[in-house]
């Protein structure tokens, strides 16, 4: 039996790295966290001339990620991983490295408030922009298709998140 996985996924300035940062701080005594971003990204020129596009980078990176999280399941320690993955590429890497259970959670929010996250949080305005609004728009019709948990951030409180995806990764033990 391998330990929980919980994978949260969604655009920038929609609260996943906020979220895992929490979990990072107050449970990482009960759970490893990962952040995809923290392989590096590289710009999208070299995305391209090594994979051919940014969603190739993307589907070989999350395929990779999921490989090296295999053994820490496998050694019952469970894992949560944040980062902004197309949910067909979680599942394919999930189905690849023989992940049999996984709770992938969208981790969204309204337009106007990815916009002031990103402008106020975040200081990256331009991250604000139409391509963002599309990509975040993708990966809610993607979750809806596939019946995949979204959490809305913009209308619900971080505590109430934190408190949705506490019992998805950890047992009673790691209460506060």
């Amino acid at each position: 039996m391998t330990a929980s996985l919980v994978i949260l996924t969604g655009a920038s300035g929609a609260g996943k790295s906020a979220l895992a940062r929490h979990f990072l701080e107050h449970y990482s005594a009960y759970c490893d966290v990962f952040f995809f971003d923290s392989i590096g990204v590289p710009p999208v020129e070299k995305m391209e001339a090594d994979y051919g596009s940014g969603e190739a980078w993307q589907r070989a990176m999350t395929l990779q990620w999921m490989t090296r999280i295999r053994p820490i399941l496998s050694a019952r320690r469970p894992v949560l991983f944040e980062g902004q993955m197309r949910i067909a590429f979680i599942r394919e890497a999930l189905t690849a490295n023989k992940i049999a259970s996984a709770h992938i959670v969208l981790i969204d929010c309204d337009d106007d408030t990815r916009g002031a996250r990103l402008h106020l949080d975040r200081s990256q305005p331009e991250l604000a922009n139409p391509i963002m609004m599309n990509w975040a728009r993708y990966l809610r019709e993607e979750a809806f298709k596939l019946g995949i948990q979204t959490l809305d951030t913009g209308r619900k409180s971080f505590d109430h998140c934190i408190a949705r995806l506490k019992p998805l990764l950890l047992t009673e033990q790691a209460d506060e």
